[in-house]
C-alpha cells in the first residue's frame, strides 16, 4: 500500500449548468519520503487537490488514503487532529504575524502540537538562525518564506504541503527554498507535495510529478 493514495477523486462545485468539476476522477500514489510536484495551468485543480489532502476541503466522490487511513471520510474531531499532527502547510502568501519576531512566529505553531521541534532549531534547519530576532518587515521575501517553512517543520509533520511557495521569489531564493525541502525529504523521510508552475525547476528537485489538466491527471512520472 502506498503512503498516500488518491482513488478516483472528484470535487464538484455547484449544481446543474453552474456545475464545476474541479477534480474529475484523479488517481495517483505517493510513497513515503518522496518529493512530489503538482504541475498544471491555472484552474487545473492543483490547489483543490492540495486542500483536500490537507483536510481543508472535502471530496465529492472517491477516496483519499494516508498511511492506510481513509482521511476523506474522517469525523470533524479526527480531521482536526490529522491537520494538527500530520500535516504542515506552506502557502503562497506570507501569513506571518507582523509584530512578532521570526522566532516567535515559529513558536506559535510549535505550541499547537505535542512534540514540536524547538523553534530555534527549526529556523536553523532553513538557514535563518541569525535572523531569529528580526520582525517580518525586516526580512526579505525569501527569508519570510523560509520562516513559513520553519513554522511548518516545527510541528514535525508527516507530510508537508506547499502551495506555490516560490511564485513571488527570485530564482536564487526559489532554488534555496526547494533545496531545503529536498534535503529534509532525503534526511528525515518527510513526504512533500509542492505546487509549482515552472517545469524545469520542478524536475530539478522532485522524485515524481503529476500534471493536471481540466481536473484530471494528464501525465505522471519520475523526473528521469
Amino acid at each position: 500500500m502506498a503512503y498516500i493514495e488518491f482513488e478516483d477523486v472528484k470535487k464538484i462545485y455547484g449544481t446543474g449548468e453552474a456545475q464545476v468539476r474541479a477534480l474529475d476522477g484523479v488517481s495517483f500514489q505517493v510513497e513515503k519520503g518522496e518529493f512530489v510536484v503538482l504541475l498544471g495551468s491555472s484552474g487545473a485543480g492543483k490547489t483543490t487537490l492540495l486542500n483536500m489532502l490537507g483536510g481543508m476541503d472535502t471530496i465529492t466522490e472517491g477516496k483519499i488514503l494516508f498511511d492506510g487511513r481513509d482521511i476523506s471520510h474522517m469525523s470533524g474531531f479526527e480531521m482536526a487532529r490529522y491537520r494538527r499532527h500530520d500535516v504542515g502547510f506552506v502557502f503562497q502568501f506570507y501569513n506571518l504575524i507582523p509584530n512578532l519576531t521570526a522566532l516567535e512566529n515559529v513558536e506559535i505553531a510549535a505550541q499547537l502540537c505535542s512534540n514540536p521541534i524547538p523553534a530555534a532549531q527549526a529556523l536553523d534547519m532553513v538557514g535563518l538562525s541569525g535572523r531569529a530576532r528580526n520582525f517580518p518587515a525586516q526580512l526579505s521575501g525569501g527569508e519570510r518564506q523560509k520562516v513559513m517553512l520553519a513554522r511548518a517543520l516545527a510541528q514535525r509533520p508527516r507530510i508537508l504541503l506547499l502551495d506555490e511557495p516560490t511564485s513571488s521569489l527570485d530564482i536564487q531564493n526559489q532554488y534555496q527554498v526547494l533545496q531545503i525541502v529536498r534535503n529534509i525529504c532525503d534526511a528525515d523521510g518527510l513526504t512533500a507535495i509542492v505546487v509549482i508552475h515552472d517545469l524545469n525547476l520542478a524536475l530539478r528537485f522532485c522524485d515524481y510529478f503529476v500534471l493536471l489538466e481540466n481536473g484530471q491527471v494528464y501525465r505522471s512520472g519520475s523526473r528521469e
